[in-house]
């Protein structure tokens, strides 16, 4: 099986786009009337007031996916096959000193999805921002897709609100605190919500006590929470850590009031070694009174090899982790970029009660080559163990680049 970019009109659209963005990018470095190009892992114009900044990027993620799985989750794969994962573009930048804005589109599914699509108003004490974006949860989710250390995230992410469309405030204390705290609605792929009823109250704080020598030596702590008032229903599932799959656990949708869900989490980075953990826990209450609970949790960690002082990178603004920047890229002078090793463990429990979700346990081990700032090589073998049905390994070759 083979899923493509999409409809052959959305494709052109895209490549049209991508070409669009590289001619920019063949611009002068400084213009006559005022205005700075550059290439920054990313095309950027600047005003030279810096009142005006303007960026155009995307990103490409194309997948292969290799299974073995036992007869009885077989029906619940997809099987071997590719697909692109994402691909992106977006316009970003900031208007008159003041006014933020994102324009974040994914093309995977034959039509132009929104992702990160806002207007931030900068004020002193942080941003004021409308649209769809990110709620404010989780370490793992504030953290971008591109800088993952793995292909996908954990099973954990099942009780992630992930992107909404509402408003919300955050902002952060130099490189020690960051937060956020902001009101969504459960909306579409095109930021749409149709139900009034169906709304997210989500908040984070995160706190670093220790921040040296821009990361290298760092620890992290955090605590996200979201009160979710639900119409009707609620719903949390799964997938095995690999997206060419369906999931393995699944509450399917079963009549609710509201949860609470939070959740903590830890990071810690010493030179080349690196490592993060986050346990949540859902409360639901139901029209009968009978309140199931559920919950999961990961921990990985990583290593750099090669000694060349490569470590991972985190950005204090979002409390997330960033960008690699390797030491040594690859073809500069012989160099080789750099490479990391990483492991995950990660279990989720979606049955309580009468809610027979199921349970499942994930090992992760990964690679990753960084030949450079914008380009990487991810490789992931994933044992998934659903507790009494039983078990399936993926192999995952991922090639990305973003720009």
């Amino acid at each position: 099986m083979i899923r493509s970019i999409g409809s052959s009109c959305v494709g052109i659209r895209f490549l049209t786009a991508i070409v669009t963005c590289g001619l920019l990018a063949l611009a002068p470095a400084v213009s006559a009337d005022g205005w700075n190009t550059k290439w920054s892992n990313g095309f950027k114009v600047d005003s030279e007031d810096g009142a005006f900044k303007l960026k155009f990027g995307g990103r490409l993620m194309a997948d292969y996916t290799f299974v073995d799985a036992d007869d009885a989750l077989v029906g619940s794969t997809d099987g071997d096959g590719f697909e692109f994962r994402r691909a992106r573009l977006f316009f970003s930048g900031t208007i008159y000193d003041r006014v933020k804005f994102k324009a974040n589109y994914d093309f995977t599914g034959g039509d132009a999805d929104f992702k990160d699509v806002y207007i931030g108003l900068q004020q002193d004490f942080g941003e004021i921002r409308f649209g769809h974006f990110k709620e404010y949860y989780s370490l793992e989710e504030a953290t971008s897709s591109k800088y993952l250390a793995f292909l996908e995230r954990s099973l954990n992410n099942a009780f992630s609100p992930s992107r909404n469309s509402g408003v919300g405030v955050h902002g952060k204390r130099g490189d020690k605190v960051n937060w956020g705290i902001g009101a969504f609605y459960d909306a579409d792929d095109f930021g749409v919500s149709t139900s009034e009823d169906n709304i997210n109250l989500t908040g984070r704080i995160a706190f670093r006590p220790i921040y040296e020598d821009k990361g290298k030596r760092m620890f992290h702590i955090g605590l996200s929470a979201t009160q979710k008032e639900r119409e009707s229903s609620i719903r949390f599932r799964s997938r095995p850590e690999a997206h060419f799959s369906g999931r393995f656990v699944d509450t399917r949708s079963f009549a609710a009031d509201n949860a609470l869900i939070y959740n903590l989490e830890l990071a810690a980075v010493h030179n080349a070694f690196w490592a993060s953990a986050e346990y949540a826990q859902a409360d639901v209450s139901t029209p009968s009174g009978v309140d199931p609970s559920f919950d999961g949790g990961y921990v990985q960690f990583g290593y750099f090899l090669g000694g060349k002082g490569d470590y991972r990178r985190f950005k204090t603004s979002d409390g997330a982790f960033d960008r690699q920047k390797p030491q040594d890229p690859w073809g500069k002078e012989g160099g080789k970029g750099a490479w990391e090793l990483a492991f995950r463990y990660s279990t989720i429990d979606l049955t309580d009660g009468s809610i027979t979700g199921g349970e499942e346990d994930n090992w992760t081990l990964g690679l990753n080559w960084y030949p450079n700032p914008a380009t990487r090589l991810m490789i992931n073998f994933v044992h998934a163990d659903v507790d009494q049905v039983g078990e399936a390994d993926f192999l995952l070759v991922r090639w990305q680049v973003d720009f």
